[in-house]
């Protein structure tokens, strides 16, 4: 059974990520190789597709490499517009409808800074949904994991199998986990003191 990284510091085991071309699920990439092009990578969003394009000569690992960093980028760029409440809420309910069939309703979804051991919490019997503070200038990709997992607290309260099927419909779920163990991961490194100047 997975262990639940947002509510736990134990790590489960890492799957390997699959295929970055093809396919037209949500959060797709489509890499376009053109013979015009000589060294410039770039990337844009096509709806729920990432086109990434990249020179025709490119190898296969270098192919992996910029479709990964371009990825990075665009989630940067998407993360500094900054949500608000009402904002959140809406983005709740467009997954609840994408991943959940819409079951997932909450009363409220809001922002709050005094979570700073959760990336998020939920209280079903009020339907209520608040995020950490903390999540804000994080990737797209991991703000919409976070509400999913709390959005499916909503239809199964605890984290057995039941709660993590309900997950598994979220493609960039992995990936999401990663992120956020690597984020605590780095907080607990211990933080050497900056150099003095002679």
């Amino acid at each position: 059974m997975p262990v639940d990284p947002l509510h736990s510091a134990a790590r489960p085991p890492r799957s390997a990520p699959g295929p970055l071309t093809g396919g037209a699920e949500p959060g797709a990439v489509e890499v376009r190789r053109s013979a015009r092009r000589r060294r410039t990578v770039s990337a844009y969003r096509e709806g729920d597709r990432t086109v990434v394009l990249i020179p025709a000569r490119m190898s296969e690992a270098e192919e992996q490499r910029w479709v990964t960093t371009m990825l990075d980028k665009l989630a940067a760029q998407e993360s500094k517009r900054m949500l608000g409440d009402a904002e959140l809420a809406e983005r709740a309910a467009r997954l609840s409808e994408q991943y959940l069939g819409g079951r997932a309703r909450p009363a409220t979804v809001r922002w709050v800074t005094n979570q700073n051991t959760r990336w998020g919490s939920c209280t079903p019997a009020e339907g209520s949904i608040r995020l950490s503070h903390r999540l804000q200038g994080m990737p797209e990709y991991v703000l919409d994991y976070v509400l999913l997992h709390e959005l499916a607290h909503l239809l199964v309260p605890g984290h057995g199998p039941g709660f993590w099927r309900l997950l598994d419909a979220y493609p960039r779920t992995e990936r999401a986990r990663g992120y956020l163990e690597g984020v605590v991961a780095a907080d607990r490194l211990p933080h050497l003191p900056a150099a003095r100047s002679e």
